[in-house]
């Protein structure tokens, strides 16, 4: 059969281009972002949308004119990475309509955790840790960035300084202490 009437796929067609690091929002709940998360997404998706994905058509359709395209490196390359563009398109544009943006400084002052708050904890052991809790488009693991939707979030999340919380681990159940809660301060203020 020709290659001009085969299905070009890498992947599942309904794949939404969030790969296995990103958890599902949990069934109904809207996408909790900080301001910063949110502009972070929307300038993703605009710079995909009015930056690379013309650059990428551009080459295309230069390398679809270069006449054989089944040995064309530019024509394969760039047909592959507009699906990989197109897909991660329709991921943000899926998870900005539901995104709910939420300034975690209208809680400045506040020793209750809510979304947003950066909440320091110590274990029976005495040993602190601080986490941040913000979105799951938003968080990063490796800079104490944890989802809301995250084991120790929802354990954390309506605490006081000062609660001790049992927070369920892969090796059991552990005591935490809620030692400090921090939101940042509002703008302009």
């Amino acid at each position: 059969m020709s290659k001009a009437f085969t299905k070009e796929s890498d992947g599942p067609e309904d794949d939404d281009g969030d790969g296995p690091s990103l958890p599902a929002l949990p069934a109904g709940s809207r996408n909790y972002l900080t301001p910063a998360g949110y502009a972070r997404l929307r300038a993703e998706f605009m710079e995909l949308l009015d930056g690379e994905r013309p650059r990428i058509v551009e080459i295309v359709s230069w390398a679809a004119k270069n006449g054989d395209r089944s040995e064309n490196g530019d024509y394969l390359y760039g047909k592959k990475r507009l699906r990989e563009i197109d897909r991660r398109l329709r991921f943000l544009t899926k998870r900005l309509d539901i995104a709910e943006v939420v300034d975690p400084s209208v809680h400045h002052g506040s020793e209750q955790v809510f979304f947003g708050a950066t909440v320091t904890y110590a274990n029976a052991r005495g040993d602190e840790k601080t986490i941040r809790i913000i979105g799951i488009d938003e968080a990063d693991s490796l800079a104490g960035e944890v989802s809301w939707v995250s084991p120790i979030a929802r354990t954390l999340l309506k605490a006081r300084v000062g609660d001790e919380l049992n927070l369920v681990t892969p090796v059991g159940v552990e005591k935490i202490e809620v030692v400090e809660v921090q939101y940042p301060a509002p703008a302009g203020g």
